[in-house]
């Protein structure tokens, strides 16, 4: 059976102790899964397969429930080089839908604005996204992982309490528009790639994209294609790689 991604696997080592030296493995996160709970399932199936009683796992860099795409997630001793991969560049590929607001800048909220969009052509949507490129301040969503005094944004923000975020500096190095379409006269959505610096949130870049059109807009699809060297393309899906270490379990690890 193939070995997954990046894992490097030393025939002279138990399965579970190639795991404890340290790999780098590559998930295709799917949708409605948190990254913690990406790392939760592979930690229990490591452990369940291979008879660890204790491992340390790890990610490099979260995803949002509603976004799919590369995960990079680190095994025992690899574990250390987490801070170094979550610093490296990702990319990006979705859909930001004009003519809309919602609070939590995605899909999860419901709309609670609606926007004209008559006034805004191919060209200005190409332009607008042009001026979002380089070095920039950008404020995090009120629905985002950062903590405010120890407590979750996202947390405080669902009861409906004000959450009061700092700006952070981004970098956006590519902006491309990929697709534009009009699916009806109050809507127009814009397919996109973005590659940019850690610490990115793409849902803050939709809502921006937005006000910089003179309308709204929200986050409808994401998914993340690259970080750093790594791509999509290297990963696996969570069921295959249990199908892969059920196979490799012996009773000896």
């Amino acid at each position: 059976m193939k070995i997954p991604g990046t894992l490097i696997i030393d025939p002279e080592l138990s399965p579970a102790e190639n795991f404890r030296q340290g790999q780098l493995l590559l998930i295709d996160k799917p949708l409605t899964w948190t990254s913690f709970q990406v790392v939760n399932k592979i930690r229990y199936l490591l452990k369940y397969n291979l008879g660890i009683k204790k491992i340390k796992v790890g990610h490099a860099g979260t995803l949002d429930p509603l976004a799919s795409g590369l995960l990079v997630i680190c095994t025992g001793k690899k574990t250390k080089q987490i801070a170094k991969l979550i610093d490296e560049q990702k990319a990006y590929t979705g859909t930001i839908t004009l003519g809309a607001t919602r609070p939590s800048y995605d899909m999860e909220t419901e709309i609670d604005k609606n926007f004209p969009v008559s006034h805004i052509g191919d060209e200005q949507i190409r332009q607008a996204a042009m001026d979002f490129l380089g070095r920039q301040e950008q404020m995090p969503p009120a629905f985002s992982a950062r903590k405010i005094g120890g407590v979750r944004a996202y947390k405080n923000a669902r009861q409906g309490k004000s959450v009061e975020l700092k700006s952070r500096e981004i970098e956006v190095y590519r902006f491309d528009i990929q697709d534009i379409r009009r699916p009806a006269n109050h809507v127009v959505e814009v397919d996109f790639l973005i590659e940019s610096s850690k610490g990115t949130y793409i849902r803050s870049i939709a809502h921006d994209f937005g006000k910089k059109l003179n309308s709204g807009a929200y986050l409808s699809k994401l998914r993340r294609i690259k970080s750093g060297q790594f791509s999509v393309e290297q990963a696996s899906a969570i069921d295959d790689f249990e199908q892969w270490l059920t196979g490799i379990a012996t009773p000896s690890s």
